[in-house]
């Protein structure tokens, strides 16, 4: 059975009269990695912050393997590893003096220091630049370098916000293996509001909008959640806009070329099968359909209307 490291319940905190999060509730257990995925602005960062310890919450209850955060603020800390969107490094310093450096803030032990510096090292691909000044690593080895910072004390929860932003393609693809490998002893939790990235990491998601919680479940049901609402098709023998309207869930039609339709429909996937039923019926020749990926709006969107209240969590 899987240990529960983090539990938040009913999370809220109000910045003057505005709320910035309002009853946000959700677990990590130990060995998965959660996204935390929002529009900007959405409260990714206040609840990143209050998990961590940085901003005390304006009601509600976080616990770290079972220990009180806001009532028992140093040794819950202390179970913690946190990175920053921008990594809170100094450049003059050498890798093994910056991570020495964070060793003994997070009260690593002497007899510890020098084994727990090679893991993290070695964790993280980075034992080869031990003696390099991090002002002379390129973007994606300092990004590792602020992983390792964050796991040097070996927490039981790592928190990551925005780990990939900034990096070129290559280097997401080397963060996003070092997350997976992280995980296999920790609990972790990243933000982002890009959708591919959480896809690509996360075995979980929560999805938070105007500070509520608007979906919680794993990556399967969130893919099978969310369903695309648009195609587009291209024509041999294009038909009328009225002919594809016609189609009972089909609500708009527009071309985008004498020969490429975007189409937007209702309920299920399935019109694409009648579209190339009604194709063949009618000679339209058919060459090319597919489904467009959603936008993040567009998911934000669906989620809001399907969820029943701004509250409640889709189970």
């Amino acid at each position: 059975m899987e240990t529960t490291i983090v539990r938040v319940e009913d999370l809220s905190h109000q910045y003057s009269k505005d709320w910035a999060i309002q009853n946000i509730s959700f677990e990590i257990k130990e060995n998965r990695i959660l996204g935390l995925l929002g529009s900007n602005g959405a409260g990714k960062s206040t609840t990143m912050n209050i998990l961590c310890g940085v901003l005390n919450q304006t009601s509600g209850n976080i616990s770290i393997d079972g220990i009180n955060l806001k009532e028992n603020p140093v040794e819950a800390k202390k179970l913690i590893g946190f990175l920053p969107q921008t990594p809170p490094l100094h450049l003059d310093l050498t890798v093994d003096e910056y991570l020495i450096h964070c060793a003994e803030l997070r009260h690593v032990k002497k007899e510890d220091l020098k084994n727990a510096l090679e893991k993290a090292k070695e964790q993280c691909g980075i034992s080869h630049f031990s003696h390099r000044l991090i002002r002379n690593l390129s973007g994606g080895y300092r990004q590792r370098v602020g992983i390792a910072q964050a796991i040097i004390h070996e927490p039981k929860l790592v928190v990551l916000d925005e780990p990939t932003n900034g990096l070129d393609p290559n280097q997401i693809l080397e963060v996003r293996k070092l997350i997976k490998k992280i995980s296999k002893d920790k609990a972790v939790i990243f933000s982002s509001h890009i959708l591919s990235e959480v896809q690509a990491t996360c075995q979980d998601i929560r999805m938070i909008e105007n500070g509520h919680m608007v979906f919680a479940d794993t990556l399967d049901a969130f893919n099978n959640y969310i369903e695309a609402d648009k195609l587009t098709a291209s024509f041999e023998n294009p038909p009328q806009v009225e002919s594809l309207i016609a189609i009972p869930e089909v609500t708009n039609a527009v071309y985008l070329s004498p020969k490429k339709v975007q189409i937007t429909f209702e309920g299920t996937q399935e019109v694409a099968e009648k579209i190339i039923s009604l194709s063949v019926h009618n000679n339209w020749k058919l060459r090319e359909i597919q489904f467009e990926k959603v936008s993040l709006d567009e998911i934000f969107a669906q989620l809001s209307k399907k969820a029943p209240s701004k509250n409640s969590i889709p189970s």
